[in-house]
């Protein structure tokens, strides 16, 4: 584990206490469909807003101090969210924390990149598969204080707590020093990297169309996540009429599979390519979920996110490092492009799932997960193949 993980772990571990207890908070404050789409779709609302400002505060405070404080105040505006007795309160709640995420979620990789060229290798996969563990921590958690009849506040001050101490711990082994310490760029691959060669930061047309591709297999990776962390409990609770406990394992199964994914991504990426683990993990994902949605049964569509959390496992990680290589743009420019903008689809998956499901049913509006793998195999072409 490297020194910046265990931040990481800590972070989405808050948010991923917080989802099974949507079906709750959505019958508490009475919200339609649509409403409670637009409500959650406040969290990545205030990611987009402050994203940004992630890189004035990393200036400012350094890379770890800023996920730190950003994992703190994502925890306060989580308990907030879990507390409010109004859909504006519980909107604006989720819209601090979406905020502070945002912040932590760039800061966190900033300080990655700079674990990672300590080693020499690419390892961003694996930093990636952390995240994966906080979530599936975070979610039994929250299974648990359910079967234990814990009230929301008493569970969610607990998780805040507790992680806000994990994360201030987590601080004295982080990186130190100035942020700006990459080596010299060459075009040599001595150390197992690809470098990208000194040259005018001018991007061209290929590199313009390359990087709003991966713009593009980021947010497919985004939107099945938002499929699993914002709907997978509604549906297997409503829709398949699941028990509140084992519908919570719809996501933890999703971000499960996810982190197995994560964790022999980096194997899978070297011996096939990005290209090929990409186009793959698409077809996982949309014959997964997809035959999930057709023959819908509870063990079934548990196994369905599962697919596609495996399916989409290597794509954010994939896009992320593939902008940090693209020619023609500043160092961190691409990585931050990325992480901004694949927002927008969590932003727009819960209000659109939420009146697709208004409309029809939430089994239709859950389409979009197959659909973002089927998108995610037909760009998949701008990664890297397998170098010979």
């Amino acid at each position: 584990m490297s020194q910046h993980d265990p931040v990481l772990w800590s972070n989405w571990a808050l948010f991923a206490n917080l989802l099974p207890r949507y079906p709750q908070i959505k019958a508490d404050l009475d919200m339609s469909n649509a409403v409670y789409g637009l409500a959650v779709a406040a969290f990545p609302a205030g990611a987009i807003v402050a994203g940004l400002a992630a890189g004035a505060a990393i200036r400012r405070l350094g890379s770890a101090r800023a996920a730190v404080t950003g994992t703190l105040l994502t925890g306060a505006g989580i308990l907030a969210a879990g507390l409010a007795d109004s859909v504006a309160l519980f909107a604006g709640a989720l819209f601090l924390a979406g905020a502070m995420d945002s912040v932590t979620d760039v800061a966190q990789n900033a300080h990655g990149l700079r674990v990672q060229r300590r080693y020499g290798r690419s390892i961003i996969n694996s930093f990636h598969a952390i995240w994966s563990i906080g979530a599936v921590a975070g979610g039994s958690m929250a299974a648990a204080a359910i079967a234990l009849g814990l009230s929301r506040g008493q569970h969610l001050t607990f998780s805040a707590v507790v992680f806000a101490i994990a994360a201030c711990v987590a601080l004295r082994f982080c990186l130190t020093g100035p942020e700006n310490d990459r080596a010299p760029e060459s075009d040599g691959d001595g150390d197992g990297l690809v470098k990208r060669s000194a040259g005018p930061a001018v991007p061209g047309r290929r590199t313009v169309y390359v990087l709003a591709a991966l713009v593009l297999i980021a947010t497919a990776g985004t939107l099945v996540e938002d499929a699993g962390s914002s709907w997978a409990t509604l549906y297997l609770s409503g829709s398949l009429q699941a028990s509140i406990t084992l519908a919570a394992f719809g996501y933890i199964a999703l971000v499960g599979a996810q982190f197995v994914g994560r964790i022999i991504g980096d194997r899978l990426v070297d011996r096939f390519g990005q290209r090929t683990v990409a186009r793959a993990g698409g077809l996982i994902a949309a014959a997964g979920m997809g035959l999930a949605l057709t023959v819908p049964t509870v063990p079934g569509t548990i196994l369905g996110f599962a697919a596609a959390g495996f399916g989409v496992a290597t794509l954010v990680p994939a896009a992320m490092h593939e902008a940090d290589e693209l020619p023609g743009l500043k160092p961190g420019s691409g990585l931050a492009i990325v992480s901004w903008l694949m927002r927008l689809g969590f932003l727009a998956s819960p209000p659109i799932v939420g009146l697709v499901t208004d409309a029809t049913s939430l089994r239709a509006g859950l389409l979009v997960v197959p659909l973002a793998g089927l998108l995610a195999f037909l760009l998949a072409g701008v990664l890297q193949p397998r170098h010979r």
